[in-house]
């Protein structure tokens, strides 16, 4: 019988952080979140922890962000516990390995929820000692030295298109994306004379790997070679020994494995229409 989740509180972070290191491309969201965010509130980024431990050794780990994301890392299957701790908490959506994020969904009854985006996507991981960069037009610069209209009218098409919101919330969540963007210098534009092409950023970094994020080329561009050159650009300014990213249709995960990436599993992206409160 495996036991009960406990809360975790900032004397366990090294150990947690050590239990999860290995695995960092399955844990890149709460490795990032508690690296940058930490656990004592003040940004929906911020996190809860609670852990599993078996003979005095942490075996599972749960994260649940201020803004309701749940980030299961749960290799125990033991999805009832991680249920268990949930009850009573608003929950915006689970992202994570495929089997424990679905696992976690049932335990939560999560399944008839309304959502704006359920899927599945294959993940990938990349040692960049095998980085291939594709020749072809234009150079990355940062989010900013591009026309601000272009950018934000792309990411408006991700946000519908890509992510499912909801299109009375997408412009809001465009502008504050764009704002974090920014600040954080975390997203480039591949560039050509001035010309816009393609648009790429890390929306998870931790030292040694960083995971790719925001990918868009827009619908006149596609079929050229312009997004693999911009994430194959970005990776190799990062000075990371690794990358990892999930695709969100054939054609990507066909321009990711041109560059070198190999598909390490699945990962599931659940995000609830309203937030739930889960019963226990």
């Amino acid at each position: 019988m495996i036991p009960g989740m406990i809360r975790a509180t900032e004397a366990d972070r090294a150990e947690i952080e050590a239990f999860l290191m290995p695995h960092a491309h399955q844990a890149m969201f709460p490795l990032n979140n508690l690296a940058h965010h930490g656990m004592a509130g003040g940004s929906p980024y911020a996190v809860t922890l609670w852990l599993t431990r078996r003979a005095g050794q942490i075996t599972d780990v749960l994260t649940l962000t201020d803004g309701g994301m749940v980030m299961p890392f749960l290799p125990s299957g033991d999805y009832g516990a991680a249920a268990g701790v949930l009850a009573g908490r608003k929950v915006s959506g689970i992202v994570g390995v495929r089997d424990w994020a679905r696992g976690l969904g049932a335990a939560l009854d999560l399944t008839r929820a309304a959502k704006t985006l359920d899927q599945d996507e294959p993940h990938f991981l990349l040692d960049v000692a095998d980085l291939t960069i594709p020749q072809g037009p234009g150079q990355i610069l940062p989010l900013s030295e591009a026309p601000e209209a272009v950018i934000k009218s792309w990411m408006l098409d991700y946000q519908l298109a890509a992510l499912g919101t909801p299109a009375d919330r997408a412009p809001k969540r465009v502008e504050e994306s764009y704002a974090t963007y920014t600040k954080n210098r975390s997203h480039v534009v591949l560039m050509d004379q001035g010309t816009p092409l393609a648009m790429t950023g890390f929306n998870a970094r931790i030292p040694g790997i960083v995971q790719v994020g925001g990918v868009y080329t827009p619908p006149d561009r596609r079929k050229r070679g312009h997004a693999g050159r911009a994430v194959a650009l970005h990776i190799a300014a990062s000075g990371a020994a690794r990358a990892t990213l999930f695709a969100v249709s054939e054609p990507a995960a066909r321009a990711y494995r041109r560059i070198g990436f190999g598909q390490v599993g699945s990962w599931s992206l659940i995000l609830l229409h309203d937030p739930e409160v889960i019963h226990g």
